[in-house]
């Protein structure tokens, strides 16, 4: 469990917010199905989220399907294709692309809940999602504290197209804004991947020697630029990750990172979850937007990744 005395970048409970199911939406009953569509189980974090879901639906009585789409959103949209009852939760390989084929759900009478990103251009029964925009801006802050406000930043960003990298470049850029004598040097995809990110850094520092910082918009992002950085990493060069995922809290604990951006990862697949048993039930199901929090060395031991 989260303790009260870790930095909440989100006052007070789980917010909830009016995006509400239609009678349409509304699933037919005796049916306790629900398919989880996920981006990727390659990625801890999403791993996770998997495990809550799984936990929260064998709470319920809920008949759990999970499928991967490998970080491929054409795929995603075919394995949408094949849902043919209950209700589905779509964590979205691309935020954009699958808006025809959740239309599509909706069309067939299946309501969509996404999970962690939103997608642009199609009705969705609900959203649960972290706050990314204040963990971005959170990043800055620990980071431009970590370099004295000065020097080159790296930006490693994830997947184009997905909402959640939209939301923490834009916190994050915003805010580091306000440090003027911080130049961000380069913001390129590294698809929320490790050897991607590696590689990608690798070829940055050459032509950017004397960066001072790298913020990754994942962790897996973040231990590659670790990789790349080699003895630099948590010297020379800081590094703040994103996701609060058990390697990335013992990178901070090993000083190769300076902080993490910890989400609730569980939490969101549990909630989704949730959710979506309302929805079964003949219930409006409400968007949920969890808090993220700060772990730094401070703060280490009282944190358990979920």
């Amino acid at each position: 469990m989260l303790r009260k005395s870790l930095v909440l970048l989100t006052a007070g409970m789980l917010t909830l917010s009016g995006c509400s199911a239609t009678p349409r939406d509304v699933p037919a009953a005796g049916s306790r199905a629900v398919t989880l569509a996920l981006s990727t189980e390659k990625n801890p974090f999403f791993l996770q989220v998997r495990y809550g879901a799984q936990a929260k639906a064998n709470e319920l009585g809920i008949d759990l399907t999970v499928l991967d789409a490998g970080d491929d959103a054409e795929v995603q949209a075919a394995q949408l294709d094949d849902v043919s009852s209950g209700v589905a939760v779509v964590n979205p390989a691309d935020s954009e692309a699958l808006a025809p084929a959740v239309s599509q759900l909706n069309e067939k009478g299946i309501p969509a809940i996404t999970v962690d990103r939103t997608i642009t251009g199609a009705d969705v029964a609900a959203l649960i999602d972290s706050n990314n925009t204040e963990g971005g801006a959170a990043a800055a802050s620990v980071l431009a504290k970590a370099i004295r406000a000065q020097g080159e930043v790296i930006v490693l960003r994830g997947i184009e197209g997905s909402s959640s990298s939209a939301e923490r470049y834009e916190g994050f850029t915003q805010a580091m804004a306000e440090h003027p004598r911080v130049r961000i040097v380069a913001a390129e995809a590294a698809d929320f991947d490790r050897d991607t990110a590696r590689d990608l850094v690798t070829d940055l520092l050459a032509d950017h020697p004397d960066v001072a910082g790298i913020f990754a918009e994942n962790d897996e992002m973040a231990l590659g630029a670790v990789d790349a950085l080699g003895e630099r990493a948590g010297k020379d060069v800081k590094v703040v990750g994103f996701d609060g995922t058990e390697e990335g809290v013992r990178a901070v604990k090993n000083r190769k990172l300076v902080a993490t951006i910890a989400q609730q990862s569980s939490e969101l697949g549990a909630t989704a979850i949730e959710q979506a048993g309302k929805l079964l039930d003949g219930e409006a199901a409400e968007s949920v937007h969890t808090p993220v929090m700060v772990v730094t060395r401070d703060n280490i031991e009282k944190y358990r990744p979920l």
